[in-house]
């Protein structure tokens, strides 16, 4: 397998379902950790001024709205409100949206994971994209059915990932110029990263005391 790493050039984000309702269901990891990790990929296709796409299902009814922190970061996404099709690929308007974006890079987060983001990762490999699926960023019911919709994903093609992996690809070099942006984002959601720039910048100013 080759190896060609993101690019704030070649890549789009596409958000599948993060709603409310749904995002009450999440329960392979700890519902704040997951939305730390919504949170995080957001602002950096905000940072990195990544087309994206969103879609909903039955945002009317029990599925929810959106999580308020997608909107809010990227209020100039186009949000595709889906009438009834499981698989957002199904959805012609979903599907124009992504290819008008010109990207042949999908980063791929939902809820849930085996079905909103598996159906969409199969689907777009099918027809040539290159699909990175965020595994953290997404959610599901239980690990084990993470891990066997990673495995499926994987098997066809998707390449797993997390966020923090998503933002150093984009980022390729520190010094670049969104290299601050990506360490503030780092560092507010990453509690390590976090405490590693507190205890920097502590001895740095502690140096220029001396």
């Amino acid at each position: 397998m080759s190896y060609e790493r993101l690019t704030s050039e070649n890549a789009a984000l596409l958000l599948i379902d993060h709603q409310t309702g749904l995002s009450n269901g999440v329960q392979d990891q700890s519902v704040p950790e997951y939305i730390t990790s919504v949170t995080a990929l957001v602002k950096l296709a905000k940072a990195f001024r990544l087309p994206t796409v969103v879609t909903t299902s039955a945002a009317d009814r029990q599925n929810g709205p959106l999580l308020p922190v997608i909107t809010q970061t990227l209020p100039d996404a186009p949000v595709i409100h889906r009438p009834g099709e499981i698989n957002a690929w199904e959805n012609n308007d979903f599907v124009e949206a992504v290819k008008k974006t010109g990207r042949k890079k999908l980063i791929v987060a939902g809820v849930s994971t085996e079905v909103c983001v598996t159906f969409v990762a199969l689907s777009a490999i099918k027809e040539g994209f290159d699909v990175y699926a965020v595994i953290d960023a997404s959610g599901t019911w239980n690990k084990l059915v993470q891990e066997v919709a990673v495995a499926r994903m994987a098997q066809a093609g998707v390449k797993p990932i997390t966020w923090v992996a998503v933002g150093a690809e984009l980022q390729g070099d520190w010094r670049s110029a969104t290299g601050p942006q990506l360490a503030s984002i780092m560092g507010e959601h990453l509690p390590y990263y976090g405490n590693l720039i507190s205890s920097f910048n502590a001895a740095k100013g502690q140096t220029k005391a001396a």
